[in-house]
């Protein structure tokens, strides 16, 4: 995750590694669930993510417009941002090519919302100097945990393409772009997906896969001035692994 996010006027910028985040975050990773019903060339589709990202203070500094304040290093997360976001549209296959038995290639377009819910903790340290004097001077440290976002939500239309390719009976992949927001919720968002899976035709007459791939969403959003300021500017991307059940 790199970017920067700004809650009650504060600003942070944020550069965190996969590892990192595995590292310190409360989710192990961001869960994804996925939902897909086709009849003919239309269908719908529902797309979930969900994460709890704790960073450190090496991850995570401070744009410091006040002396003395700085995120805080002693705090197991110095900052913590909780993500939620919800897609839903339809597909529609715009073209597609048989190239064998077992082969082919279609091309679908996208298009729907997505629905963000976010919040972001942030806390920090102020150093404090009390100079009574020649002989006296007085030095403390406190921690300040007061830069919460409260919970930020919008709703982002979006429209896309995805390309789905069957190389054999088991062996598939399946690339997914989108852009959204256009001023409408988010100044502007988009995604992109890349997936490989190997799949095993069950005796049920379903079919379950193994899924490897990497995916990247990346906003940004901005809502009101000066102190009262919340702004996400992030991209997030990393490894995908997972399974599906097709029936």
């Amino acid at each position: 995750m790199t970017g920067n996010v700004t809650a009650r006027g504060q600003t942070i910028d944020t550069n965190a590694t996969f590892i990192d985040l595995l590292q310190k975050s409360n989710t192990v990773a961001g869960l994804m669930s996925y939902f897909e019903a086709d009849k003919g060339r239309v269908g719908v589709y529902l797309d979930v993510v969900y994460t709890k990202m704790n960073f450190s203070a090496s991850q995570a500094s401070y744009r410091n417009p006040l002396p003395a304040l700085k995120i805080s290093s002693s705090a197991y997360a110095a900052m913590t941002y909780e993500l939620f976001v919800a897609q839903a549209g339809g597909v529609y296959e715009l073209a597609y090519w048989k190239h064998g038995p077992e082969s082919h290639t279609a091309i679908d377009g996208l298009m729907g919302f997505r629905y963000w819910n976010n919040t972001i903790k942030a806390t920090f340290d102020a150093d404090a100097n009390f100079d009574l004097g020649n002989r006296f001077n007085f030095e403390r440290s406190f921690g300040l945990a007061v830069a919460g976002s409260g919970t930020i939500q919008w709703v982002d239309p979006l429209i896309g393409f995805r390309v789905r390719h069957q190389f054999t009976q088991h062996q598939e992949l399946m690339v997914r772009g989108d852009i959204g927001g256009f001023g409408l919720g988010s100044q502007f968002s988009w995604e992109a997906v890349a997936m490989y899976g190997y799949g095993w035709q069950l005796e049920s007459g379903g079919k379950l896969t193994a899924m490897l791939g990497f995916r990247a969403l990346a906003v940004n959003y901005v809502q009101g001035s000066g102190n009262d300021t919340t702004a996400i500017n992030e991209l997030m991307y990393g490894p995908v692994i997972g399974v599906s059940y097709r029936f």
